[in-house]
């Protein structure tokens, strides 16, 4: 066994794509919505973020 435990350090994830919902409670599913649309923001604003820098780059490149 080694002195640091890889298992330990893996991050279990809050929500799976798919996974069974049936057993959670409506506040349960409150929460992940909250958590799902707060990933949805942040992915989005990356979004905007590389099509703000491609765009630049398009534009200098094009002179």
């Amino acid at each position: 066994m080694s002195l640091f435990d890889d298992a330990a350090a893996k991050k279990v994830p809050v929500h799976e794509i798919g996974s069974d919902l049936s057993q959670l409670s409506v506040d349960e599913l409150n929460h992940r919505i909250g958590l799902l649309q707060q990933e949805i923001a942040r992915l989005e604003a990356a979004r905007e973020e590389k099509s703000a820098s491609k765009s630049a780059a398009e534009s200098f490149f094009r002179r």
